[in-house]
């Protein structure tokens, strides 16, 4: 049967709940760092779904696991395992400092997932008193009603009835304001070992070597969010490899599945017997298509190749902006980690992070904002130097439009 609608941005108004606001480009096919909408028209992706297509669009090892898999097996009860599943497992237990993983579909649900193993061993090891959770003001962590009021913004936890309690919320980069809170009645630190939403704030080395020491002191978990900030993201696997920390708990997504929905939560042994039999569970979490898909990525990214590419290609963005900026004296700084950059906007540009999102969209040039402030750019971790000078050069030109 031929459809009778047309399939356009204002569908969505009718059809959709008015909780987004999308562009009126609709993207239909992408291959790389480049996509096209349904009239054609091309576009250079610095966006990367939000540091999602860490391989960019339709990288071939990720369509033929899809496939592959597809052609298999799609679902199975978690009555029973499954290969695809127990293989991703395996490497990134290899991979890092963890011993045991827990699969999702998300970042809100590995967080969703951290929080409540924390309380339930803080319980069961310490007494029913220590259960307070410290998270940071303008931190970000998912939006299942516990991660968003965890997460550090009012506006987003707010109008929904009473919280989940004894949550609260310390200053990133401030360790007094830690100090300030924590107490032998401290479960756990949820914290971003780079703040992305709150924007794209790195930590310093006091601080977050500081916060694991009063984690140690008080006998709390650390629980590092690297739902935006791992797989490779910044150059090492995961954050926590650069920064000289190790966290009790690490939350993984975005990245994670290049596109395809996974999250995983990874610990230590100790701390994961506390989730024993029937505490916990998901019923897409660790299917075989999200780990045959995942696994492909992590063979992809974990590699010395990738790993130092993800620093040559910062630096070309950093570059490029810095050379934009000599012109246009829009930013007042360029910073992040990684292919996590924020260009922030100086005092004659505050508040148009999104015009300037709009006008390189016209230029064809997909980039993201942090607030209202600052514009993010978390292209694929393999992107083509050609293209990152390709989608400056349009990024250019939108400046140039903005600023004349």
């Amino acid at each position: 049967m031929s459809e009778q609608f047309s399939v356009n941005r204002e569908l969505f108004d009718d059809v959709m709940v008015p909780n987004y606001a999308p562009s009126a480009v609709i993207p239909v096919r992408g291959q790389g760092s480049r996509v096209w909408d349904q009239q054609n028209k091309e576009y250079v992706d610095f966006a990367g779904g939000i540091a999602v297509n860490c391989l960019g669009h339709c990288h071939p090892a990720l369509v033929s696991a899809l496939k592959e898999q597809g052609e298999k097996i799609w679902h199975l009860s978690n009555v029973m395992t499954n290969e695809p599943a127990l293989r991703l497992a395996k490497k990134l237990v290899d991979s890092t400092f963890a011993d045991k993983v827990y699969f999702a579909n998300s970042g809100a649900e590995s967080n969703e997932a951290a929080l409540k193993l924390a309380r339930r061993w803080a319980l069961e090891v310490h007494g029913s008193d220590k259960t307070q959770i410290i998270a940071f003001k303008q931190g970000f962590h998912g939006r299942t009603f516990f991660t968003v009021t965890v997460g550090g913004q009012a506006a987003y936890s707010d109008g929904f009835g009473p919280k989940p309690g004894d949550i609260v919320h310390a200053q990133y980069n401030n360790l007094d304001s830690v100090k300030a809170l924590i107490s032998d009645k401290t479960c756990a630190i949820m914290i971003e070992p780079l703040q992305g939403e709150g924007g794209i704030i790195s930590p310093t080395d006091e601080f977050i070597k500081g916060v694991r020491e009063l984690c140690n002191e008080h006998n709390a978990l650390l629980i590092f969010d690297e739902v935006q900030t791992g797989a490779g993201r910044l150059g090492p696997l995961y954050a926590y490899m650069d920064l000289g920390v190790t966290p009790d708990i690490l939350t993984s997504a975005k990245g994670l599945g290049g596109g395809f929905p996974i999250g995983a939560m990874l610990t230590t042994a100790d701390i994961a017997k506390h989730l024993k039999l029937g505490t916990h569970g998901s019923t897409y979490g660790g299917n075989p298509l999200a780990c045959a898909v995942s696994e492909a990525v992590i063979d992809v990214i974990n590699t010395p190749e990738v790993r130092n590419g993800v620093k040559t290609k910062a630096q070309l963005y950093i570059d490029g902006l810095n050379a934009i900026n000599a012109k246009y004296n829009v930013f007042k700084e360029i910073r992040g980690k990684g292919l996590l950059i924020g260009a922030v906007l100086n005092d004659n540009y505050q508040g148009k992070a999104k015009d300037f999102l709009m006008a390189a969209m016209d230029e064809g040039v997909m980039t993201l904002i942090a607030g209202a402030n600052i514009i993010r750019f978390a292209p694929s971790l393999v992107i083509p130097d050609e293209d990152i000078v390709e989608g400056l050069a349009r990024f250019e030109k939108a400046v140039a439009k903005l600023t004349a």
